[in-house]
């Protein structure tokens, strides 16, 4: 799949993430918007998963780390065909399978319940292992946070998988510089991200998590690293894509408004013309 097909799915994806979110009214936007390229190159040209095999035991794994950017995950499930598009503004509601955070029991795709920070980086690293254990060629990947990789879970993981030397795994932190409370490096620093993976026994690769020739290139220098494993370091702009969400911490967990939401969607839609046109 080329750039152009990836960049007109990414769209779609950042639509279906506004419009739960909105339908929701309560949601986390912000980071969800940042990873949409991660999310779109990831089930579009990475993985092997397919949607009517949800539980083949030889598909790759992936595991949202940072759970609260759940309307990302769906969004892509959706548009790759694990759920039904229509199903996305059901998103938190009551009886809902698509709740706040992605439980594996009710949703086909998704490989790992996550919610509270900082605990998914572990899942995955037992999941790379057991591949390792059991002579499997599956890889695992991992989605975290800037913010959320200040919890110490984050690094006890990533010790055993680099001292295991577990080279099917691949760690992804999306570096938008914002959590909750503002701007990483004021709130607690985690800089230098990639030094610190290093540290640890890791592949370090940084990249603009925006641009999909650097995305491609990063998880193809992953798949040829063998004996440790990978973390890409994915710069990215929170809120990528609605003009006033862009860099903006407070729409790390917030729904827009009527007005608000016609002018995301507006501005999503302007993009994606713009790429028609190319």
């Amino acid at each position: 799949m080329n750039n152009l097909e990836l960049e007109k799915i990414a769209n779609e994806v950042r639509k279906s993430i506004v419009t739960s979110v909105y339908s929701a009214k309560s949601g986390h936007p912000g980071g969800s918007l940042s990873a949409a390229d991660l999310f779109t190159y990831l089930y579009f040209e990475e993985m092997n998963v397919d949607p009517q095999k949800p539980k083949d035991e030889n598909r790759d794994r992936f595991v949202l780390s940072k759970g609260h950017v759940a309307p990302a995950l769906y969004s892509v499930l959706a548009e790759k065909g694990f759920l039904p598009k229509e199903d996305l503004v059901t998103l938190r509601h009551t009886g809902s399978y698509l709740q706040g955070h992605p439980d594996m029991k009710h949703i086909p795709g998704v490989d790992m319940s996550s919610g509270s920070l900082g605990q998914g980086l572990s899942a995955a690293v037992g999941m790379a292992a057991a591949g390792k254990f059991d002579n499997k060629d599956y890889r695992v990947y991992a989605l975290t946070g800037d913010g959320e990789i200040q919890e110490g879970q984050i690094w006890e993981a990533a010790m055993w998988a680099g001292h295991r030397k577990l080279d099917n795994l691949v760690v992804i932190v999306d570096n938008n510089n914002l959590q909750i409370d503002g701007e990483i490096d004021k709130v607690c620093s985690p800089y230098p991200i990639d030094k610190k993976f290093e540290a640890f026994n890791f592949h370090t690769i940084n990249i603009d998590g925006n641009n999909f020739d650097e995305i491609r290139g990063a998880f193809r220098e992953a798949r040829q690293t063998k004996g440790m494993p990978t973390a890409i370091i994915a710069k990215t702009i929170k809120g990528k894509g609605v003009s006033f969400m862009e860099n903006e911490a407070g729409w790390h967990g917030k729904a827009p408004n009527e007005e608000q939401y016609k002018i995301a969607m507006a501005d999503l839609e302007k993009a994606g013309e713009a790429l028609c046109q190319k």
